[in-house]
């Protein structure tokens, strides 16, 4: 069922970009397909950011009333839940836009990786998805896709999931000053922990993996940070 729905969609889309984009070049294919699927995602993308924003604006009220009704579980439950009506957050937004993104990446690497990638799984094409005349591997000529150890690549995954996070994080840190020293100090280094752990997990990761999948990486970074920069001035109007 999941190659059916999953895989097969994506391997026939991915297979099609590659017989349009000039040279057959895989990378590009690669930011197209990545370009495309975002494209597709972005209202779930916006209603996982104002999610976000959301719980910000309303971090404040919730500190408060947390406190004032800490002895009375029925009615803080009743006014948290008035709080996310208020400023139209949806809890589950977050796991929705994170699951969506996992499933994205899994199909994307089983149809490289797993279906005999360069070589053309016919009987998983499509009636109307014609085999490419050429499926060059060498991004831009010169970086094969499909080995690892690549550490230019590796160095640009890091480097923009550093940037995405930094403004994600720029958008969803409540100002300490209204938050207790204890708070504060876990705000901190929890924001530390994102904005420097992951980025270099990530590129570690983008090292050892073949260079395929550091592309996808930087591809939807970029792509992050201008969907945050549009979301962010559209939610703010």
């Amino acid at each position: 069922m999941f190659t059916t729905y999953f895989i097969q969609p994506i391997y026939n889309l991915f297979v099609f970009l590659i017989g349009v984009v000039p040279g057959g070049d895989v990378g590009l294919a690669i930011i197209a397909l990545t370009i495309i699927m975002r494209a597709v995602l972005y209202p779930v993308f916006t209603s996982s950011i104002r999610t976000q924003m959301g719980m910000q604006a309303m971090q404040a009220d919730l500190d408060e009333v947390t406190k004032k009704l800490k002895d009375k579980p029925e009615e803080l439950t009743k006014a948290r839940l008035e709080l996310l009506k208020k400023h139209k957050v949806n809890p589950l937004a977050g796991i929705g836009t994170l699951a969506i993104q996992l499933v994205v990446l899994i199909a994307l690497y089983y149809a490289m990786f797993r279906e005999g990638f360069p070589a053309i799984e016919e009987h998983l094409l499509y009636s109307f998805v014609q085999v490419p005349a050429v499926v060059n591997t060498h991004f831009l000529g010169f970086i094969d896709l499909l080995t690892p150890h690549h550490i230019v690549v590796a160095a640009l995954v890091g480097i923009t999931q550093y940037l995405t996070i930094k403004l994600t994080l720029a958008r969803t840190n409540v100002s300490q000053t209204t938050l207790s020293p204890e708070k504060a100090a876990a705000q901190k280094m929890q924001s530390a922990m994102m904005l420097y752990l992951m980025p270099g997990l990530l590129g570690v990761f983008g090292y050892f993996f073949p260079a395929a999948v550091g592309v996808y990486f930087i591809a939807g970074n970029l792509i992050s940070l201008g969907q945050e920069w549009l979301i962010k001035h559209k939610l703010q109007k």
